[in-house]
Order: C-alpha cells, then structure tokens, then sequence
C-alpha cells in the first residue's frame, strides 16, 4: 500500500512538471530535472500511464550482442570481478550498448521472476525514450556516471530501484557501453548509494583501457602515469602513436593531455593534433627507446602542457614494427621475434639471443622443465650464419647410458658386438656445419664429459673403433633444468667443462612468470590447430582459466591442456569445462545458487538441462554460461531431450 501512494505521489508530481510547474522539483538534482523535461518534452512519455518492462527476442537481442562482440570478450573479466564485489549486496550487474539493450547480465538465478519483472534482465531495453529516466538511458545522454535512486525514476514502476551506471568510451570518446549496478531494494537515503558511483567508475575505466589496448593492439601504444610506481601495474593514459610519433588515438586520459595542449597552442597556432615528442617534450628517438633506456623500462618526460613530470612506458604492437627512427632498434628477426611480446625477461633472453645469433661462443640455456629451452634453441640457429646447415638435438636423459658414446661420438664397423655392420656417424658429425643442441646435459654421465670436452676444445671427435680423430665444425648449443653449481660441488660434472659450455648463458622465465602469457597460449593453440587442420575458438573463460593456472610444467603441460580440449571439445569453441580438471581451478562449475536444484534431480542429461533452466528462468544465455557451452549448443540439446520452454515463441534462438 505504502509503496502505491508513493508512486502516486510520483505520478502527480511529473504531472504538474508537463503541465509546466517546476517549483514543485524541490530539490531535485540538475541532471534528473534535466532528463524529466527531455521525457515530457521531447519524448513525449505520459507519466501517468508506466510502460510495460521492455525484453528483446532472442534474435534481436544477439544482433545486437554480435554488434559489440569484441568489447563483451574484452569487458568479461572485469564484468566477474566487479559483480563478485556487488553480488553479497543483493545487486545485479548490467551491461548495455549504447542504445540501451542489455547485452550481458549477472544476477542471482533464485530472483530471475522479480529481476524479469523490473527489467533488471539480460534483453531489457534501458533507452530514455523508452524507459525514462534511468541511470543507463539517462548516462548514455548525459554521457557521465550517475545515480537514478528511487524516486529519481521517471516510470512509476521504477521507484523502488537503485541504479547506478558509467559510460564506456571508445578511443574517439563516444560512448559506446554503459556498465550498470542495480538493487530491488535499498535504503531511502541517497546517500546509502555513495559507495556506487567511484567503484563502477574504476570498471568502467579498466573496461574501456583494455577495450583500448586491444583495438591497438598492433600500434605502438605509450602509456604513463605521474607516479613511476603505477606505469606498468595501472598507467592512467594511453596513446597509440605511429612509428614518427604521429597519433592516432588515445583513452580518456590522453585526451585529456591532448586538449590541454590544444588549449595552450590553439590549432590555428600550430598543426591541429600535436605529436608524441610535442606532447612529452621529447625526440621520436627517445620515445621508441624507452625499453632499453632503464631496467623498469620507464622514462620521465616533462609533459610540455603543464610542465609536470610524467614517466612513460612503450608498449610494443603484437606484431613487432621496424622501427626506422630508432637508429638503435635492430632489424626484426622472426624466429627470434615471434618467441614473446612484452614480457621484460624474455626481452632480455632475446635482446643477449640476437647478439649471439652469429657468434661461434657456446651458449648454455637454463629455466625450468617445459619453458621451451629447445625451441630458443632452434631459434638461435635458424636466425645466425649456420641456418642452413644442420640442427641436431640431443637428449641426454633420454639415451641409455650405455649407448650415448655410440650415439654421441659414432663407430667404425666391428667396433663392438651389435653394431651396424658399415658402422655410424655419430651425431656430433651429423651436425657438422650447424648446431649440435645437448638437452638436459646435466644428466651427461661423467666419463662422457671428459671426451665432449676435448671435442670443444680440439675441434674434432674420436668415433669408437677409430685410430684418427676427424675435425667437425659445429657450434654447440646446452640445455639444463638442473642447477649446475650444486652438480659440480657435488662431483656430478666437471668445473672445466661447464665453462666451456658456458660461453653465455639464457635464462629462461617460467610461463607462470611471464607477462605475455596471453600471447604464448594463443601462439600453443594456433600451432595445435594448423597440425589438425581445424578451426576452432577459444572462448574467454577458457583463456581466463589458462591465465589464472600456475603451469608447473610450463609450455609443455600447456601444449597438452590444450591438445586435451580440442581432443575433447564438443563444439567448435573450447570453454573451461573443456580443459583438463587441473586447469579449470574455481572457474568451473556452476554458482552455488544453483546447485540444489541440479542435486535434485537425477544424473539423467535432459532432467539436469531442464531444472537448471526453470532455476534460472529460461534463461538460455545464462544457462550456456553456466554449462560453458554456447547458445546454440544449448538449443540442440533441447531439442534432443524434448525440452520445451513454457513460452517457446520467445526463446526461439
């Protein structure tokens, strides 16, 4: 009852406004007394007769989902952990395009009835020609963050609501999202929503940056803050430049410098888009080698605009440019090159790779099992003078110790009992003109060591059964996960030898380690698919669960994660639910809401499918999330069990 004489009231009070009394506003705030008069001014919308909740079809809800497919994949993440945050506050969680349509949603599934029923839904329709004012329709018109509490509501129906919403810019600034918090039921006071507005702004943000990072993501981007300690966890400003330092688009921050300089020296004064050395005060040469300037890779500029101090890191594009302006910048060297993106550690690894690519100094490779020792290994050679020749590799864990000399050093015929008959090079001579790669050379057994050692240092090798030693040009190339100062000490390997093999050494980061764990998954799968000839997806909770994994056995337990999902997948994408049980970490499984109504019924397929969308209101797009499968997986499976929604019309896919 109360809750009726309030929307009354409500009514009467909108009422006089369209009759054109505004004293009785009060003290409505500016922006709500704005979007009320564009409602009964311009949209014409009686306040007298509240529209029905508005819920697109299926079709035309994915049409517009399709539209903004690439920020959904880049916004889920933020998506989770901001409504992980709301959740244990009885909030749901929208986010809308730019017209207002709800394109992805997070709520509780035992509310699905009354969310439905307040528009609070995956579909719901939030323009303010529609709705009126709102905190979504009214944000994408205002284009700001803003609150709609209560009785800010122009529809009657709305007044019991609590909404909070920010927009999502795209790099031109225009609004292309708004990320939306939302309660049934809260406190009177306005105030009881404070807590709101800065947290969905902080998302709205980190959404739009990784939005922007991702458009650009082929472009050289800088991006700085003015505290160094914050550049490379959460730098505030971004922009993408081209390699003369010309820009091409920049995140809310960035405009903002951009104007602030534009205010300085107006167009008419100078070009109209200022350059990155006009803006930080620096030489194009400066800029491209920040990289190598500092070991945190940060830099400190004077922000010409403002004279304030800005540090500043590169970020290099995926795939990486020549950089002809940078007189230190090196030629690109794709097999090297394509073996990481911006991962400080294997840019070092790198950078000391390129040096030595040409050079005949022994190089000793240590890291971790499974950090990829022998495809740097290969790297190494492929990219020098010996690319043409040879690559043998060599395990020495996994040659018996009584056939490693053979293999190894070769025999004459009649050398031993079971030998081939004409004898056998050995592989030292096999890799005569390139590179002999000794993996694991650790596990070498002593005696051996002593004869590698006069092959380094005479330059020629001794096959068993032989009198004359023959000359071999190979470059040598080891490989270890062991820790050689603890082998030595022990008495397991030779001092002498390990410097001989020790001309330079690469150290290898673990992938869990690793900044640009995004890059070597999707560079694994890539490889995984052109070997079976197939074309699949990896979907973002999978990518998700892959990143959140630590990888104990690194790059190698990582190419089999991922062998084992597309072994096992059902459909064209891999979700998390395809991984292997280790990687799937708390990712998997569906909420804990939903959990009863799946332990209710039987382990029967059909049964589970259909309690786990009566749960969650015959929501198939919530349900394909939770099952890890897409939409239209769910629809089959529906139709293979005789599943039918209670109204089939609207869930027609």
């Amino acid at each position: 009852m109360a809750l009726l004489t309030e929307q009354r009231q409500h009514i009467e009070t909108l009422v006089r406004l369209s009759e054109g009394h505004t004293a009785d506003l009060g003290g409505c705030r500016e922006v709500i007394r704005r979007s009320w008069e564009r409602c009964v001014g311009e949209y014409r919308l009686d306040p007298g007769r509240p529209r029905p909740v508005r819920v697109l079809t299926q079709q035309a809800l994915k049409e517009h989902q399709d539209s903004v497919d690439e920020l959904l994949h880049v916004a889920r993440a933020g998506v989770d952990q901001l409504y992980a945050q709301i959740a244990p506050l009885g909030y749901v969680l929208l986010l809308t395009d730019r017209r207002g349509i709800t394109v992805d949603f997070r709520g509780q599934a035992t509310h699905a009835p009354a969310l439905r029923r307040a528009g609070l839904y995956l579909g719901a329709d939030w323009d303010e020609r529609y709705a009126g004012t709102c905190a979504v329709g009214t944000c994408v018109h205002e284009a700001q963050a803003m609150t709609c509490h209560q009785s800010e509501h122009f529809d009657a129906t709305h007044i019991s609501l609590t909404c909070t919403a920010a927009p999502i810019s795209d790099p031109q600034g225009r609004v292309i999202a708004v990320l939306d918090i939302s309660a049934l039921q809260s406190p009177r006071a306005h105030e009881s929503q404070n807590f709101g507005l800065p947290l969905v702004n902080l998302y709205a943000r980190m959404i739009e940056d990784a939005y922007f990072l991702h458009r650009y993501r082929d472009c050289l981007i800088l991006r700085f803050d003015s505290a160094r300690e914050f550049v490379h966890l959460n730098g505030r400003g971004l922009i993408a430049i081209e390699e003369d330092g010309s820009v091409i688009a920049a995140n809310g921050v960035g405009r903002g410098m951009i104007d602030t300089h534009l205010r300085r020296w107006p167009p008419w004064s100078t070009s109209a888009m200022p350059t990155a050395p006009q803006l930080f005060d620096a030489g194009i040469g400066d800029l491209l080698g920040i990289l190598s300037a500092s070991d945190d890779q940060i830099r400190a500029f004077r922000v010409r605009a403002s004279d304030a101090t800005c540090f500043v890191t590169l970020i290099e594009p995926r795939r990486r440019l020549a950089m002809r302006h940078a007189p230190s910048s090196p030629s690109p060297i794709p097999a090297l090159d394509r073996l990481a993106t911006d991962d400080p550690a294997m840019h070092r690894v790198l950078k000391l790779a390129r040096r030595l690519r040409n050079e005949e100094v022994s190089v000793l490779i240590s890291g971790e099992t499974g950090t990829g020792k022998e495809v740097l290994a290969r790297a190494l050679h492929d990219s020098g003078k010996r690319a043409k020749g040879p690559f043998v590799a060599v395990n020495c864990a996994a040659i018996p110790e009584s056939l490693i000399e053979s293999e190894l050093f070769g025999y004459l015929p009649g050398a031993f009992t079971g030998g081939r008959s004409k004898g056998m090079r050995g592989l030292i001579q096999q890799a005569e003109g390139g590179t002999l790669f000794l993996d694991e050379i650790g596990d070498m057994p002593l005696p051996l060591q002593s004869r590698l050692l006069r092959v380094l240092a005479e330059r020629e090798v001794m096959p068993l059964g032989a009198d004359k030693a023959v000359p071999v040009d190979i470059r040598v190339v080891t490989a270890t996960h062991r820790e050689m100062g603890e082998l030595i000490a022990a008495g397991h390997f030779r001092e002498d030898l390990y410097y001989r093999l020790n001309g330079a050494q690469l150290r290898l980061p673990a992938l869990r380690e690793r900044a640009d764990r995004h890059y070597v998954i999707r560079c694994v799968f890539e490889v995984l698919l052109a070997e079976r000839e197939r074309d699949m997806r990896l979907r973002a909770d999978a990518m998700s669960a892959l990143l959140a994994y630590t990888w104990p056995g690194n790059i190698r337990q990582l190419k089999n994660a991922l062998a084992f999902a597309l072994a096992t997948a059902d459909d064209d994408e891999i979700t998390v639910h395809d991984l292997p049980e280790e990687c799937q970490g708390s990712i998997a499984g569906a909420p804990k809401t939903l959990l009863p109504a799946l332990q209710a019924v039987t382990s029967n397929e059909g049964q589970r499918l259909q309690a786990l969308l009566k749960a969650t209101g015959w929501n198939v797009s919530l349900v394909a999330r939770q099952l890890g499968v897409s939409r239209p997986t769910v629809y089959r499976r529906m139709r293979r069990h005789g599943v039918v929604p209670p109204n089939w019309q609207e869930f027609t896919p």
